[in-house]
């Protein structure tokens, strides 16, 4: 996992970077996609038993900083991941 203020320096400047590329080496790292050769999507939608849960929690939180993009309230509070 990277530390945010690491990921500040990366290229990618989208909302939620630091947390897109926490999920994407999460799963990336899972027996589901290395040994079954399945993309990381079939993957979370099959609920497979070799992803961990600390890949869910990285998939919710992912979500969560991606709809408070949406939300009005949270503008004043800023956006959760960046």
């Amino acid at each position: 996992m990277k530390y945010y203020e690491e990921a500040k320096n990366s290229e990618d400047k989208r909302p939620c970077a630091g947390l897109r590329e926490d999920l994407k080496a999460c799963l990336l790292a899972t027996d589901c996609v290395r040994l079954h050769k399945k993309t990381p999507k079939e993957c979370l939608k099959s609920n497979d038993p070799s992803i961990p849960e600390e890949c869910h929690a990285l998939r919710v939180t992912f979500f969560e900083c991606k709809r408070s993009l949406l939300d009005n309230r949270q503008r004043f509070r800023g956006r959760k991941g960046y």
